[in-house]
């Protein structure tokens, strides 16, 4: 467990990749602190201290025959449980399979106040989620697995959820991959500090 606490009243708790906290999630982790955030961020692959990028396939194999959504998710909710008796705020932000993890677990009633998934490519096979938080939506615009149109009119259709594709391939948001695209990471950051900073200060549920 990666975490920055610091008695704030809000918490994120960022869900990473399969690579596990490697040094994008580590900067992601110190910038929210650096906005006023507690921050946890949860080890997945704790026999590993990260995955490089060029062992994708390695790191795939490794988050199905080693962790799963399923123990992903029952982990983030023994989290969510035990953040509940000490935030007034906590958010949920993931990327990729975290992301996905986010969303199965934007359902539960009153664990989370708002929920943040970057290009989760695999909530196509969750679409019988229904949020019952605010819930963002990033997705990139060019996806080998699957078709990104056809995904978001669907989600569109739920309440509580916003959805917006960016420029760009998925990872965009990542400065250490070649994937970065520097004009969508903008964007998107502003997407979700705006998503942050209402649900923080005012408590919106829209």
């Amino acid at each position: 467990m990666l975490d920055y606490i610091r008695g704030k009243e809000s918490v994120i708790i960022v869900l990473h990749e399969i690579y596990g906290i490697n040094p994008y999630i580590e900067w992601v982790c110190e910038h929210y602190s650096e906005a006023g955030y507690d921050v946890l961020c949860p080890n997945f692959i704790k026999p590993e201290v990260y995955f490089d990028y060029d062992r994708e396939e390695e790191a795939y194999k490794y988050f199905v025959n080693k962790v799963g959504f399923s123990q992903m998710v029952h982990e983030v909710r023994r989290i969510l449980k035990k953040a509940r008796t000490k935030y007034k705020k906590i958010f949920l932000l993931g990327f990729s399979v975290g992301a996905t993890a986010a969303w199965l677990c934007s359902e539960n009633d009153n664990s989370v106040d708002g929920v943040i998934c970057y290009y989760g490519s695999r909530i196509r096979d969750y679409l019988n989620i229904v949020p019952k938080c605010p819930t963002l939506l990033i997705f990139a615009k060019e996806e080998k697995s699957f078709n990104v149109s056809e995904l978001i009119s669907v989600l569109r259709e739920k309440k509580f959820v916003n959805v917006y594709v960016l420029n760009g391939k998925h990872g965009f948001n990542d400065f250490f991959s070649k994937n970065l695209n520097q004009q969508s990471q903008k964007a998107a950051q502003t997407l979700v500090n705006e998503f942050l900073t209402a649900r923080r200060d005012t408590g919106a549920a829209t």
